[in-house]
């Protein structure tokens, strides 16, 4: 029985680059990611509080910019 399923992104993200050295207590950052230069962080649109890193890997795979 297959539990996973996929799901396509419908809005936008917002993302700031992430500063090496940067204090990171309030930013979630997953045990399998190291933060350094290339990666982003992430935050919930609605609420700016809720944060974390993203690794370079992952934005060069999934995201793209958006003009304004």
């Amino acid at each position: 029985m297959q539990v996973w399923k996929r799901y396509r992104r419908t809005g936008v993200s917002e993302l700031r680059p992430y500063e090496p050295g940067e204090d990171l207590t309030a930013i979630s950052v997953s045990a399998t990611d190291t933060p350094r230069r290339g990666g982003m962080i992430a935050r919930n649109p609605q609420n700016h509080a809720d944060q974390w890193y993203v690794n370079e890997d992952y934005i060069l795979r999934n995201l793209e910019p958006v003009e304004e």
